[in-house]
């Protein structure tokens, strides 16, 4: 298939990148212009490329010797692993130009629009440059929208850093890059985001999956975006989140600043949240999450395996069932005992879990530092343990990610070491 001279930079988005050999880079995540001074036309520098470990690294446009619909074929295999920085000078396309409000001068379309897609063609000189701009004009909002025209990149007036760096920018071009995506890769993708429109992805998101992508971004990240939004937006997020993780983070907040936000959270919401604040992060009462799947004795194999395959547990979660007195409710009742998954699938679904407990399984106090439940986990072959207080009443539950939260470096959600990011 002929390779194209001229291509609409969203169709682009997620193509695979191809060495001369059909060996796969990694897929296209993003295209980078430089604007440049005197109305001269934008020159395309290269493409931001995500390898299969997540690392986004830059390819120079004289690397590519084809763009197809299928895929785009570089000149070499070789390609330098050292990850992308965005340069001042430098506008990403799809995060940035997409979704712009610009100005159209051209006579047919005049007046403001949003740029909703930008063409790159390649010149003799095998240069490739920003050529057209699609743009769907602005309308009252109670209009129809308006119809997408193509001009010429002449004809458009905004394009430069200093423009987009406004606020109001619309964002449903990377909104719907999102879709489908796991939340720790839109949190990857976040964080490489400018910081202006970082925030306006978070103001768009909704609550449930805000609040997923923020589990999942380094701290400093998780404080800038909390502290952006509105306190009440603030307080939504925080109750559509895991108690242990909000308490992570209003953990990291001066403490007039969590209070205020724990008031406005629904009081059902807030308190498992308080209760882990009371521990210290690094013992396993504040590394546990007060909502592990509890039944009492009489429930039924098939009740707990019902359970146990909620979409909304971590594997690791899913693992144990914990069986108490009633309450169910943490802090429970009289702590019983367990009962593993495995087992589960080996029993009748009409059997009693009462009849198939490990009671004999050690318990986790609710101070027992970072170090003893580390061990805990090690000797025992566990992912999850039950968190259980001197009068017996089951806490929650510490899982293996929670230790691995601990044990890894603060920033360790971040990119790898920065040290030779720079682009020659």
């Amino acid at each position: 298939m002929a390779a194209a001279s001229r291509v609409y930079v969203s169709r682009l988005a997620g193509l695979q990148v191809l060495g001369p050999d059909g060996e796969s880079v990694g897929r296209v995540r993003d295209v980078v212009l430089t604007v440049r001074l005197l109305r001269q036309q934008p020159r395309v520098l290269g493409l931001v490329v995500e390898l299969a470990t997540r690392r986004r690294i830059f390819v120079p446009m004289l690397r590519v010797t084809a763009i197809e619909p299928g895929a785009v074929t570089l000149t070499t295999g070789n390609v330098s692993l050292r990850r992308f920085t965005q340069r001042a000078t430098e506008v990403l396309v799809m995060a940035q130009v997409l979704d712009a409000r610009v100005t159209v001068t051209d006579a047919e379309h005049p007046g403001p629009a949003a740029v909703t897609d930008v063409a790159i063609e390649v010149t003799r000189s095998r240069d490739w440059v920003l050529s057209r701009v699609a743009v769907r004009a602005h309308r009252a909002r109670l209009s129809r929208r308006g119809a997408v025209a193509v001009v010429g990149w002449d004809a458009v007036q905004g394009l430069t850093p200093t423009d987009m760096a406004l606020p109001g920018q619309g964002t449903a071009h990377l909104i719907s890059q999102f879709e489908g995506m796991r939340a720790a890769d839109v949190a990857q993708a976040l964080h490489d985001l400018p910081l202006k429109r970082r925030h306006e992805v978070a103001e768009a998101l909704d609550d449930e999956r805000l609040a997923d992508v923020v589990q999942e971004l380094p701290q400093d990240d998780q404080t800038d975006l909390l502290m952006h939004l509105e306190l009440e937006r603030a307080a939504d997020v925080l109750e559509a989140m895991d108690p242990d993780d909000a308490a992570d983070l209003l953990g990291e907040l001066p403490d007039t600043e969590a209070e205020a936000l724990l008031e406005l959270m629904d009081p059902e919401d807030s308190a498992p949240v308080r209760r882990l604040l009371e521990h210290s992060p690094d013992t396993a009462g504040g590394m546990m999450t007060p909502q592990p799947v509890v039944l009492t004795p009489a429930a039924t194999v098939a009740e707990a395996l019902a359970r146990a395959r909620n979409a909304d547990l971590t594997p690791a979660l899913s693992s144990l069932v914990f069986v108490v007195r009633p309450p169910t409710a943490t802090p429970s009742g009289r702590y019983l005992g367990c009962v593993h998954l495995q087992r589960l699938l080996r029993e009748p679904p009409s059997e009693l879990v009462g009849g198939v407990l490990d009671a004999g399984l050690p318990k986790l106090g609710p101070d027992a530092p970072l170090s003893e439940v580390t061990r805990y986990f090690a000797t025992y072959n566990l992912v999850c343990g039950p968190v259980v207080d001197e009068q017996g009443h089951l806490l929650g539950a510490v899982t293996v990610d929670d230790v691995l939260d601990h044990l890894l470096p603060e920033n360790w959600r971040a990119p790898e070491s920065q040290e030779g990011t720079t682009r020659g």
